[in-house]
């Protein structure tokens, strides 16, 4: 199962053998890892090295520690990316725009491939979102509701990876422009635009129509990416 390792960085061997086996479906989504001890002696290392290499696996996001039971195999990855490009967006000083246009690049494929890929069930989902963002006064619910409409959106393209990278950036926005989102959407005529822009998308998606879709998408972001530089610049 493991195998002996004999080498200066030894923590990095370690990841690299649990995360083998987990490609090759050796360890599987909650699975539980051997003791700390028990690892250390498989694979003919420190304790030291086991506890290094378990930390790092846990802030990549892969595994989990439960209290009193010990280490496991995360049961959803949804999150594994925030920690650490989170950390490598603070320390070369991020700003807001990077995200922003690292989430125009991807969302307006993606609406695409959700235009051709969403089921029945999905689009029903997409409209109760925008029925709720058309009903709904409390601008904070509908910062809420904004971002699950293009979780949705971002679900329905069956890519795992683009749902976990929006997913990411998603979470990255709300540190940096949550505050100037906000203000974006206390603008009554900002918010009518912005409400018609989402019917748009959630109409071209129901058409099954990829073109359409992501040109909406374009300008929906568009719109939100000069508002908030405009209001960053300001």
């Amino acid at each position: 199962m493991f195998k002996p390792i004999k080498n200066t960085k030894v923590y990095e061997h370690i990841i690299e053998q649990i995360q083998n086996m987990i490609v090759d479906g050796t360890l599987k989504q909650g699975d539980k890892l051997p003791s700390e001890r028990d690892l250390a002696e498989s694979l003919k290392v420190s304790r030291a090295s086991v506890r290094e290499a378990l930390r790092a696996l846990e802030i990549i996001g892969i595994t989990e520690v439960r209290q009193g039971e010990g280490n496991f195999i995360k049961t959803s990855f949804d999150n594994c990316l925030f920690e650490p490009l989170s950390v490598v967006f603070m320390l070369n000083k991020g700003k807001p725009e990077d995200i922003l246009e690292l989430r125009s690049i991807l969302e307006i494929e993606t609406v695409a491939l959700a235009a051709a890929r969403i089921t029945e069930e999905e689009l029903k989902e997409l409209e109760e979102l925008l029925v709720q963002l058309q009903d709904t006064e409390n601008e904070e619910i509908n910062v809420l509701l904004d971002k699950k409409f293009h979780y949705k959106i971002a679900q329905a393209s069956k890519n795992f990876l683009i749902v976990n990278v929006l997913n990411v950036i998603s979470s990255l926005m709300d540190t940096f422009i949550k505050e100037a989102r906000g203000k974006i959407l206390n603008n009554k005529d900002n918010a009518d635009i912005l409400m018609q822009q989402h019917e748009e998308i959630y109409l071209s998606i129901k058409h099954r129509n990829p073109k359409a879709a992501s040109l909406a998408m374009s300008k929906h972001l568009q719109l939100i990416y000069d508002t908030l530089m405009k209001k960053e610049h300001l």
